[in-house]
């Protein structure tokens, strides 16, 4: 394996810094482009979507739970024997909501399958995310997902008007952003990790040194139950 150069402790130092600065710049690039996010306008939803949950229908409004803003993300469902690994891995990134709550934030799935099949593999997986059943809507459609998935966010009606110009009060709901493929990778913290590795994700698609392991992405995704951890072994000893 070719593996980084071995350097003295001043010139480890020195390129350490010079790469610092190109992080900074790319930090700076981010809250600005966080600042486009915030300032971008909004749009009513004006579906009436009725989801079904473990204690029974919900609106779109109920998925609030009490709180001003919402984040959904649409997991892909293709059945309780196809889980998504992908789906998965990102779930399993999501930290513990009290933290997102304390911002008036909640979060839920949404997926286009049955809580019969929903419900046994969330207690599988060990998640305590709220996980809705979107089955006999269009919201995973009209949100972008499809048969795939979607993060979008949502802003409740402040009851007063809705201090934007609209035409909707406490109970409006209204999207201000969604993203899906790379835009949901780059939330999941695993993909970040890697990304300050030496080794990386280990993917073909990554501008890698010569001699560095790599293999087609996706592949080795699974659920996090499911990794052979003797492979993991194998492939160090490699």
């Amino acid at each position: 394996m070719n593996l980084p150069e071995i350097v003295s402790e001043e010139r480890w130092r020195a390129e350490r810094d010079a790469l610092l600065v190109k992080e900074k710049e790319h930090t700076r690039a981010l809250d600005a482009l966080a600042a486009e996010r915030r300032a971008m306008p909004m749009v009513r939803v004006g579906k009436d979507y009725v989801f079904q949950g473990p204690d029974g229908p919900a609106s779109l409004l109920d998925l609030f739970d009490g709180r001003r803003q919402l984040i959904v993300y649409s997991f892909m469902w293709h059945g309780g024997e196809d889980f998504c690994s992908g789906c998965s891995m990102f779930t399993d990134n999501v930290g513990h909501l009290a933290h997102l709550h304390a911002r008036d934030t909640s979060f839920v799935l949404v997926s286009r399958g049955p809580l019969s099949e929903i419900t046994p593999f969330r207690e599988r997986m060990g998640w305590t995310i709220p996980w809705f059943s979107s089955l006999g809507t269009d919201f995973n459609d009209d949100m972008g997902a499809g048969d795939g998935f979607a993060l979008n966010v949502f802003l409740r009606g402040d009851g007063d008007g809705d201090g934007g110009g609209g035409d909707g009060g406490a109970d409006a709901v209204y999207r201000t952003y969604d993203t899906t493929g790379r835009g949901v990778e780059r939330l999941g913290s695993v993909w970040t990790f890697l990304d300050l590795t030496p080794l990386g994700r280990q993917e073909t698609w990554e501008d890698s040194p010569a001699g560095r392991p790599q293999g087609p992405p996706y592949t080795w995704w699974r659920l996090h139950d499911e990794y052979d951890e003797r492979a993991g072994h194998a492939a160090r000893e490699a």
